[in-house]
């Protein structure tokens, strides 16, 4: 009765005579087989660093081999370094995008003037006059009574 060892695991099986003489039998299981087939490999996905398995054609496929573990985890990383600001699908020059950006710097609704807090009159004003250079530090929360006078 011959014995073999798999080649993958090193357990002991029977294998039929027949088998052997063929060349046959070197893997205890079809699973330790399907370990032997690979030929890919072990990389970590971009966003959590978690390993994960990839074959050849997967490379092939790819344009930018970055890798993730899922789509939850792609689609976090891309919102948080592609999709933001001027490489967003929205993007629009970014004329208008200044009050989205003091409400992202947690700039207070309040007047840098004369303190007032109410929402409904408050507005966001250039310093430098250029509505296109919307830096944090050209903007500022004003008043529109405020407002009119900067601009006289």
């Amino acid at each position: 009765m011959p014995n073999q060892k798999c080649k993958i695991c090193g357990s002991e099986f029977y294998i039929k005579p027949f088998h052997a003489k063929k060349g046959w039998g070197k893997y205890c299981s079809i699973k330790c087989r399907s370990k032997a087939q690979r030929n890919g490999k072990w990389v970590k996905c971009v966003n959590c660093g978690k390993k994960i398995y990839r074959t050849p054609r997967d490379y092939r496929k790819s344009g930018s081999k970055r890798f993730f573990c899922s789509v939850s985890c792609h689609c976090s990383w891309e919102n948080k370094n592609v999709r933001c600001g001027v490489n967003s699908p929205n993007w629009i020059v970014g004329e208008a995008a200044y009050r989205d950006l003091m409400r992202r710097h947690k700039i207070p609704f309040k007047c840098n003037k004369c303190g007032i807090s109410d929402k409904r009159v408050l507005i966001v004003h250039h310093k430098n006059g250029n509505r296109k250079s919307n830096n944090i530090e050209n903007l500022e929360r004003l008043c529109c009574n405020c407002h009119a006078i900067a601009h006289v």
